[in-house]
């Protein structure tokens, strides 16, 4: 299996990932602390850099205009309905996380033979995970946790929907790693909705 980076970021430790494949690093989730970020990306051995968003709250992309500009990203991929949220103002948690800033334009996912864009709103309206079959690895930022999933009271959120998206498992085993820790789940459709449940599950990778 090809080593990916987890990387904890910011004050609430969100997990950053950095995934090569083939000449191309694909940075998820750059919450906070973008020279940590950029250190690791510049220890890759690719020639592009592009960035992908799993929701656009504060604390998943505090980082993204310092990274975006200094590895010069072909593109941030973030889902339509989470652009007015990634831009606004009022996404912040003040005093502790306030606008993000620099933020370059976001871009709806175009998905490729590297990885598979799955839609799970209720944490935020666009909140998505990403599927990369290679590994096999589902990264879902805030969408579900060990046991439990993503909070709802939050801008964006719906319980309703979250719920309906995790509500049953099919398929396959693939590994997720949320914004804190992994566990195992069932793969669904890649291009359809994800339909999971959490057990704790260890997988080898590098976790900085």
């Amino acid at each position: 299996m090809t080593d990916f980076i987890i990387q904890s970021v910011g004050m609430l430790e969100v997990n950053c990932m950095l995934v090569p494949v083939g000449k191309t690093l694909y940075i998820i989730d750059p919450g906070g602390d973008a020279a940590k970020i950029i250190k690791l990306a510049k220890s890759q051995d690719c020639s592009e850099t592009i960035i992908l968003l799993t929701h656009a709250h504060v604390d998943h992309i505090g980082a993204v205009g310092a990274v975006a500009t200094t590895l010069k990203a072909k593109a941030v991929y973030l889902h339509r309905n989470d652009h007015e949220l990634y831009s606004s103002p009022a996404n912040c948690l003040r005093p502790w996380f306030p606008p993000a800033k620099n933020l370059p334009p976001p871009t709806h996912f175009v998905e490729n033979e590297d990885f598979s864009v799955i839609e799970t709103p209720g944490h935020t309206q666009g909140c998505v995970c990403l599927y990369f079959k290679q590994f096999p690895a589902l990264f879902v930022g805030d969408t579900i946790f060990a046991g439990s999933v993503g909070r709802t009271d939050l801008p964006g959120g719906n319980q309703e929907h979250l719920h309906s998206e995790c509500s049953g498992s099919r398929g396959d085993d693939v590994t997720q790693f949320s914004r804190k820790g992994k566990i195992r789940v069932r793969k669904c459709e890649p291009r359809g909705r994800a339909r999971v449940s959490a057990h704790p599950q260890s997988v080898p990778h590098r976790h900085t």
